[in-house]
């Protein structure tokens, strides 16, 4: 396996905002499920469609790139790795890491939520299932669903009362918050 390459670009000066607990989001009132992206702010929708330009390159460099071009790094992990490419080049090692970009796509491809709404927390997240209690999906949500995720996930989420697998938050202003997965 190749050692992920040293950062170039400056370090992020700004903490992420991270998303919040699993299990508080399943007790949460589930906010409105968007689907129309007209209606995301202009600087959400400029953000998202650079995430999914870097995603569909195919190139995680680009991607990380983009995560260390702003003030904001991105959570990417709960844990103690500070380098995206080693940490996604770990977990996904039989696609060298590039099973990421296709989660990350199937991810911005479904809907959203705004979460925290007119609040210096407002975050717009994809997938909407995150936000929502997985016994009230419908059955052509579970089939959204089963777009990211594989049935034995989804039991296992289930049994945990949340939806745990990778979500993506972006603040109103177009700053990537967190791609994260877990809790």
């Amino acid at each position: 396996m190749q050692a992920a390459p040293a950062a170039t670009a400056a370090a992020p000066t700004k903490p992420a905002q991270a998303p919040p607990p699993a299990l508080s989001r399943a007790q949460a009132a589930a906010p409105e499920i968007v689907y129309d992206l007209s209606l995301l702010p202009l600087p959400v929708a400029r953000m998202r469609a650079r995430i999914l330009e870097a995603a569909r390159s195919g190139d995680l460099e680009k991607l990380v790139a983009l995560m260390q071009g702003g003030e904001t790094m991105p959570i990417f992990t709960f844990g103690t790795e500070k380098n995206p490419l080693a940490y996604w080049r770990s977990n996904y090692p039989d696609s060298g890491g590039l099973e990421v970009l296709a989660i990350l796509t199937n991810i911005l491809d479904a809907g959203y939520v705004l979460i925290d709404k007119d609040t210096p927390q407002a975050m717009y997240v994809w997938p909407y299932f995150a936000f929502t209690p997985l016994k009230s999906l419908t059955p052509q949500q579970k089939v959204a669903l089963f777009r990211i995720v594989t049935g034995a996930d989804y039991k296992e989420m289930s049994e945990f009362g949340a939806y745990i697998f990778y979500r993506l938050g972006i603040a109103p202003d177009g700053t990537w918050h967190f791609f994260v997965s877990g809790d």
